[in-house]
């Protein structure tokens, strides 16, 4: 009896000691879970004003965001590549809503202004018989990083991003006004890692004479085709800050333009027939490489790192 006595009063003992830190073990799981689970809510009931084509429409953030993640970055990348996705995307927006950049909407779903969207219908047609399994991916990492977006003093930051880059991004200044957080970064897309890095563009040289002097009649292509190229200028990532054609200095942004290249990264070459532009990478080469981002989180780096990687000097916020 008098054993039985003492292991309830041990018991007893025990429970009045460890039931405190037991209860603040659960509260402190419940505080750190609770803040995820109000911002997973603030997205669904904070609304965007999406411009699709003719239609505008107001959605929530989290359904605005699958769209967008959906259509700029293959659903099969690693999580924390689309979850770096998720934050530039959101950042993104909300950079625009600043912006006021379109009478009645916030932002609109062309890549060439704003950023890409797709809408549920589009996805299911795009995705067939994988819709569901790929939805559910996207959306997993625009709720594991809900309510998060870059900040640069205070405010949400230009969060551009493009398909891939051979061994560093560009500078803003290269192509926009300079942004302290927009520099050239290294990036780890190579010919090896990434196939599909390198492409080619032949134009036949009198393609080439026609548009170059529609564009720049001053220049003198006169004489043979292998004699109208002169001096390479580089930006510091190494792509074509501009070329002398009939000796004249042209953009390669203009270039890239003229001949639909994928980048400015790029090598011009005649080979007696036609001009051959060969390409690296894909994209205005600024911010974030999805491409890049994608070889990151297969290394093993996390969103987070990735997203200061490309943008550095900003914070990761999350917004109220």
């Amino acid at each position: 009896m008098l054993r039985k006595t003492l292991i309830i009063s041990y018991a007893v003992l025990f429970l009045a000691f460890t039931a405190p830190f037991a209860f603040s073990l659960v509260r402190s799981l419940q505080a750190k879970s609770e803040p995820e689970e109000a911002l997973v809510q603030t997205e669904q009931t904070r609304y965007i004003r999406l411009k699709d084509g003719d239609n505008v429409t107001d959605m929530d953030m989290h359904s605005y965001l699958v769209g967008v993640v959906a259509a700029e970055m293959p659903a099969l990348f690693p999580a924390e590549a689309l979850k770096a996705q998720a934050v530039a995307a959101r950042t993104y927006a909300m950079y625009c809503t600043g912006l006021s950049r379109h009478e009645n909407a916030d932002i609109c779903s062309y890549s060439g202004c704003c950023q890409a969207w797709m809408s549920d219908e589009a996805l299911k047609e795009r995705w067939g018989a994988d819709y569901g399994k790929y939805r559910a991916m996207v959306s997993a990492a625009v709720t594991a990083s809900a309510g998060e977006y870059l900040s640069y003093q205070g405010q949400p930051v230009l969060a551009a991003f493009h398909s891939s880059s051979a061994g560093a991004t560009e500078n803003s200044s290269q192509i926009w006004n300079p942004t302290p957080y927009l520099i050239s970064v290294p990036s780890p897309e190579t010919a090896e890692n990434l196939p599909q890095l390198i492409s080619q563009v032949r134009v036949a040289a009198l393609d080439l004479r026609d548009a170059i002097l529609s564009e720049y009649p001053q220049a003198d292509l006169s004489g043979a085709p292998e004699s109208w190229l002169g001096r390479t200028r580089e930006s510091a990532s190494g792509r074509v800050d501009s070329l002398d054609i009939g000796g004249v200095s042209v953009a390669g942004t203009r270039l890239r333009q003229l001949f639909s290249l994928r980048s400015t990264d790029f090598q011009l070459s005649y080979d007696g027939t036609d001009f051959v532009f060969t390409v690296a990478g894909y994209g205005h080469g600024v911010g974030m490489s999805q491409y890049g981002a994608k070889l990151m989180a297969e290394a093993g780096a996390g969103y987070e790192s990735i997203l200061s990687h490309y943008y550095p000097g900003t914070s990761l916020l999350h917004f109220s």
